[in-house]
């Protein structure tokens, strides 16, 4: 199902207007978009004067993050609310966008599993896939043909810090990511000829949704906003960004290990995260 919220001034200020705004303008596919990173992504593209398309599942959330940003940017807001999971709600984003001049896509919409892998359920574990990795492939596959041919567009894809080494009681979220990463570092190579930039954005821990559907105990960790805005800098300049202090800390006490050290570091940050889950278990 999808809505629309519009102005009565369709055009956006021109102040507002920004660099990014200017490069690929004038629409914006945001997915994600209800909450955490892919909500403040879509508050900084609305201020930088993007209409936008905002993708997620919970339509209430949608509509009241679309009502706030049309009204206070004096843009174009288009709601889609569907699951990224189902080949059917990726069908229905691209249906929705065929006929608006999107110029760029960030692709946030994701969600991590944690424990042991055999403690798990399949099913969660496969629908993991499909959202972070399936829906990211298709959707770059349809926003990326547009963009080659219109010449200009851009693409921001969400690895993680968990994609450069397996990650004990995240063995399956940190191979999706991991599967981002690499497909950003070779998406961006073949399309950057044509005027197509891609970047891969890598944060840390991020206090978001995201913890408590994973069922995480997140301690220290950063705020979308603060991020936000570095993720779109990097647009055109770089093939990955780690945004955030706590992002470029955390990779340079990593670095200089061997992958195998790195996993055992973030296995037992893991374990810290996932203490609860022991606790249940003893009861």
């Amino acid at each position: 199902m999808a809505a629309r919220h519009q102005v009565a001034e369709k055009d956006v200020n021109k102040k507002q207007k920004s660099k990014i705004f200017d490069k690929y303008g004038s629409w914006a596919v945001v997915t994600g978009a209800s909450d955490g990173i892919g909500r403040e992504i879509a508050i900084r593209l609305g201020e930088a004067g993007f209409n936008l398309v905002l993708v997620a599942r919970r339509q209430k959330l949608l509509e009241e993050v679309g009502q706030i940003l049309a009204k206070k940017y004096n843009i174009m807001i288009e709601i889609i609310a569907v699951d990224l999971s189902e080949m059917s709600g990726i069908q229905a984003v691209v249906k929705r966008t065929q006929d608006i001049d999107v110029g760029l896509l960030v692709a946030s919409a994701g969600f991590g599993a944690s424990g042991y892998l055999v403690d798990t359920k399949i099913e969660e574990q496969l629908i993991m896939v499909d959202v972070n990795c399936r829906a990211v492939v298709a959707l770059s596959y349809h926003f990326s043909r547009r963009f080659v041919e219109r010449k200009r567009g851009g693409i921001i894809l969400m690895s993680s810090l968990f994609a450069f080494q397996g990650v004990p009681k995240a063995a399956g979220y940190a191979a999706t990511k991991a599967f981002v990463q690499t497909f950003a570092e070779g998406l961006r190579l073949e399309v950057l000829p044509f005027g197509v930039d891609v970047v891969a954005s890598a944060p840390g821990p991020i206090h978001s949704g995201f913890a408590k559907r994973a069922d995480m105990q997140m301690g220290m960790g950063q705020m979308p906003k603060d991020i936000a805005q570095e993720m779109l800098n990097a647009l055109g300049y770089y093939t990955t960004v780690r945004p955030g202090w706590l992002s470029k800390f955390l990779e340079a006490s990593l670095f200089p290990l061997p992958r195998w050290a790195r996993s055992r570091i973030l296995g037992i940050v893991m374990k810290g995260m996932t203490r609860h889950h022991e606790r249940r278990k003893s009861y």
